[in-house]
């Protein structure tokens, strides 16, 4: 089916064109990383997780987020989603990928990577992460080409699929609560260490992801007269609601048990994040006060029924959640959990231009992979 994405567009030519000039850049970015080492980030003793990390916590919540299409499809016969279902899959593998990228990024020297292979630890969080990743990056792969495959064929999928679907939907929760637990398993970081992070995790993918999917959906039908349905849409746009509204909820409650309790350690970093520190005013308090401001409106506009289905109001509501949702999972988490240092002092991380340019390379494959994944999915159900 590969070469159902070489049938001629121009548009989506021009589209893999300049996804290819930022993949470039950010291989030129990672080059001069590699030669310079991690001096060339932002990053220092104090703050040891930065850009790379933060997002590849987000997109793995973005992967997870296929599930809310499996769940209601084959828990509760809900056959509204099915048109969603290989797109949701495919974006999941896509996300996956990425996932990976980033943390090569991170490693500095990729070959690093081989000591988990060759040194195994069950001891090990990042040993579990892997194998989560790794799996569920090839149960999405063999189920999003099994499935289409059948459907290019007109033929039901094969009966040993619908096992692997059963094993993806626990698969997915386990990626987002594996790595919940390299957060809430290190006790110096009073930001991380708490009980209720998985949970935060699952509830912030559970929305953002098919907020994501949902977005790139409505582009589609402008760009290329996909037709996700009326139902499919209202359906997940319920969902998403409800996922926003439980990630809010649980956000409150750090906040009460950070400030009633009097815990300096526990209410210090969201002091940081939203205040700055004795009067200083860091770029980070900006984006946490727009992080509030558009999750808040976004919730707003959803539970409103009738800005919920508008048309037009849609995609800037979910706009408005995946901006929040990215902002607080991605640098408002890792920039919370290392400010203020174990010490109490104040080292303040901003992510260099070779980080920048780098993130952009691996949105670009991302978004490569994708894209040509999406092409053939579209090829085979105009037929032939």
């Amino acid at each position: 089916m590969l070469e159902l994405a070489l049938r001629p567009s121009p548009r989506f030519r021009l589209w893999l064109a300049a996804l290819a000039v930022l993949l470039v850049a950010g291989l030129i970015a990672y080059l001069v990383q590699s030669k310079a080492g991690l001096s060339v980030t932002g990053l220092s003793r104090d703050v040891s997780w930065g850009l790379y990390i933060s997002q590849f916590t987000y997109f793995v919540g973005v992967a997870a987020g296929a599930v809310m299409l499996l769940l209601p499809t084959y828990f509760h016969h809900y056959q509204d989603f099915k048109k969603l279902i290989i797109l949701g899959e495919f974006m999941a593998v896509a996300a996956v990928g990425m996932c990976l990228l980033f943390i090569f990024a991170d490693l500095g020297q990729p070959q690093r990577i081989l000591n988990i292979l060759l040194h195994p630890s069950p001891k090990s969080v990042m040993f579990w992460d892997m194998l989560a990743l790794s799996g569920y990056l090839l149960l999405n792969l063999v189920i999003g080409w099994t499935t289409l495959k059948s459907e290019q064929h007109d033929l039901p999928p094969p009966p040993w699929i619908k096992r692997l679907i059963w094993i993806s939907i626990f698969w997915a929760f386990s990626i987002h609560t594996v790595t919940g637990f390299l957060y809430a398993g290190l006790p110096g970081r009073p930001y991380w260490f708490t009980a209720i992070m998985v949970p935060r995790f699952l509830a912030s993918a559970f929305c953002s992801g098919p907020a994501i999917l949902l977005l790139l959906c409505l582009a589609l039908k402008k760009l290329a007269g996909f037709t996700p349905g009326d139902r499919g849409v209202r359906g997940l746009t319920t969902i998403i609601t409800y996922a926003l509204g439980i990630n809010i909820f649980f956000y409150a409650m750090e906040l009460f048990t950070a400030f009633y309790s009097g815990i300096p350690g526990h209410a210090r970093p969201i002091v940081f994040l939203f205040s700055g520190h004795e009067g200083q005013i860091y770029w980070i308090n900006y984006w946490m006060w727009a992080c509030a401001g558009m999750g808040i409106s976004s919730l707003f506009l959803l539970l409103n029924p009738q800005t919920r289905h508008h048309p037009q109001i849609l995609p800037w509501s979910l706009g408005f959640l995946v901006t929040a949702t990215w902002i607080d999972k991605s640098l408002g988490l890792i920039i919370g959990g290392f400010t203020p240092n174990t010490f109490g002092g104040i080292t303040e991380y901003i992510p260099s231009l070779t980080e920048i340019c780098i993130t952009l390379g691996v949105y670009a494959a991302g978004l490569i992979l994708l894209s040509v994944l999406w092409k053939i999915v579209l090829e085979v159900r105009r037929g032939p």
